[in-house]
Parts: C-alpha cells; structure tokens; sequence
C-alpha cells in the first residue's frame, strides 16, 4: 500500500490564533481568510516536510445544528477536503469536533491509511488519540500558529509532550491568506452575526499566484526532528496556584483585552447590532466574553482567571462600549 501523509486542522484553534496575532483579539469575526489559499499552502507544507503525497485535508469545524454555513460549503468543495462539523450549543460553546478529531485520527491510524499525521491544533484534549494513533505506529506532529513573537501560540504542554514534533507555520502562509475584515458601514442593515467561520467572497476560486513556490514553502515550517521549547507551549501556571501581577500592569492588560475585543467585534456589527448589544447590558453575548477571558487568559500567561479579574475585565468592556458612541 501506497505511503500516504494527512492534515488534520482544527479550525476554532487556526482561525483564532490567526485573528489573535492580527488584530488582538480571538475573535473571528475580525479576520476575512482565503481558504483556497490556505489549503493551498498548508497541503504544500505537509507534503514538503512529510515526502509523502498527502491523503487529504480534514477540516474540522461548529455550525448550527451541524449545518453548514457558506462559507464552509466553499471550503468543502476545495480539492482533497473533508468537511468534519460539530455543533454549537445553545450556549454558544462548540460541541463535538475535538472528539470527531480523536476519532478519525484514531480511525485511520488502525486502518493503515496513513504514515504519518499532522495536527493543526493545540488542544490538550486531543492528548490520548495521538498517543493511540502513535501506538498504531503513525508518526504524529503538531502544527501550530505563530504568535506575534513567532513562538507557538496556545500549545497545550500534555499535547507538545506526546507529539513527535512541532512545527510552526510561517508568518508567510498567514500573510498571504488572512487579513482584517473590512469595516461594516454604519447604515448596513441589521443582521443577527454568530462568530463561526468568517465569510470571504468565493473560497473556492483562486488564483494559481496565490499558491506559494517550492523554494518558499521549504522556509514555512522548521524541521519537526526538533520539539520547540517547551516553554513556548502556553500557560503553564501549576492548577490552584495563581501568580501575582503587578497592579498596574494588570489593570494595562485588562484595559488593552477590552478594547480590542470590542474593536474587533465592532468591526463588521452594524448600527442596529451595537444598539441591540448596549440594550442588553449587563449581559454580554457569549463569543464575546468567551474571547474576554481567552485572551487575558493568554495575555497574563494565566489558565484561572479570578473573580475579580473577570469583574474588572468586564466592566473595561463597557467603557470601551460607552467610549465608541463618544
């Protein structure tokens, strides 16, 4: 049987780690991406590395009721990608794609369908379906998102710990594909935005200058032989300990996650959108306060928030709200 390699890509941990290193904030509704471009470069990248011809892309995503919105319509009739959709629940969290992740991984590690496997993602949870598809004798690497400062952004230390090794994608892959959304005139009619996959104009058609040349995808991705520090996985604070901050830089990174969060949601909400956000204060939607706490989770360095922390970042949030209609 033919040798083959597979992508696996998590797209909450793709989209948000590029928003995050674009524009602040995980939100991301604050990014536009080309995702023929970006299949494009990533399939480039693992095939590069690998040797081996490249199976397929799977991409895992949410959508309502397990629907398929648009946009992920486009991206599943791109060339060699599956489509994998979990739910989002009533509370707006996802529900399913980490285990649809683990499943196929597994599924196909026993199957002998591939040699070697490639995550896009950082999710401690996903942890045990590497271990099972290395006992299947499947090697297993990580791909990660490069932070602002080109280390690995949001990479569970359990996950870097069982891979084989990490690799972290090129600020050249994200520059070419992602970019910040467009600013929403404020006559734009209201409209009800659920923050699931960003939308762009025709995923499906582009152009053959936007896929990377050989000599340059060599450069996107280091060598996998190596794990990255693993200092540069994420938080790493011991459960039940939290670190002290100092006040004032505290209260700076609270005031700074606020306001950008804000801005990027404000980006692309109508007139209508943002009376409908103020009216129902003190409520905030959950994807935003989701992100609230992500991101100075990520900023802080710090898994566990206190209630104090999120009291404060909250109530920063509505400043920023208060402040845009100055």
């Amino acid at each position: 049987m033919r040798s083959h390699s597979a992508l696996y890509v998590d797209a909450g941990y793709l989209l948000s780690s590029a928003a995050t290193r674009l524009t602040g904030s995980s939100l991301r509704r604050g990014i536009e991406v080309n995702y023929a471009t970006l299949v494009a470069a990533l399939t480039e990248v693992v095939q590069q590395d690998s040797g081996l011809p490249l199976l397929r892309v799977y991409w895992y995503d949410a959508a309502r009721d397990g629907k398929a919105t648009p946009t992920q319509e486009g991206i599943a009739l791109l060339p060699n990608v599956k489509l994998r959709l979990g739910r989002i629940g009533v509370d707006g969290e996802q529900k399913g794609v980490d285990l649809r992740i683990g499943l196929d991984m597994v599924g196909h590690s026993r199957a002998g369908r591939v040699d070697v496997m490639y995550l896009l993602s950082g999710d401690d949870d996903l942890t045990e379906a590497v271990e099972e598809a290395q006992a299947q004798g499947v090697q297993v690497n990580v791909l990660a998102v490069p932070s602002s400062s080109l280390a690995p952004h949001g990479v569970s230390r359990h996950l870097l710990f069982a891979a084989d090794g990490l690799g972290v994608l090129d600020h050249a892959i994200l520059d070419r594909s992602v970019t910040p959304t467009k600013v929403v005139p404020v006559e734009a009619p209201a409209e009800i935005v659920v923050d699931t996959a960003p939308t762009h104009p025709d995923p499906v058609h582009a152009t053959a200058a936007a896929r990377p040349t050989p000599a340059a995808i060599a450069k996107m991705v280091p060598s996998l032989a190596v794990k990255n520090a693993v200092s540069q996985g994420g938080p790493t604070a011991p459960q039940g300990q939290t670190p002290r901050h100092d006040p004032d830089e505290l209260a700076e990174s609270i005031v700074a996650v606020a306001r950008k969060t804000f801005d990027a949601w404000s980006l692309t909400a109508s007139a209508a959108q943002l009376e409908e956000l103020k009216s129902g204060r003190p409520s905030i939607p959950r994807d935003l306060d989701r992100a609230l706490l992500v991101d100075l989770s990520g900023a802080l360095d710090e898994f566990a928030l206190s209630d104090a922390m999120r009291f404060s970042l909250r109530a920063k949030f509505w400043e920023a709200v208060d402040a845009a209609r100055e």
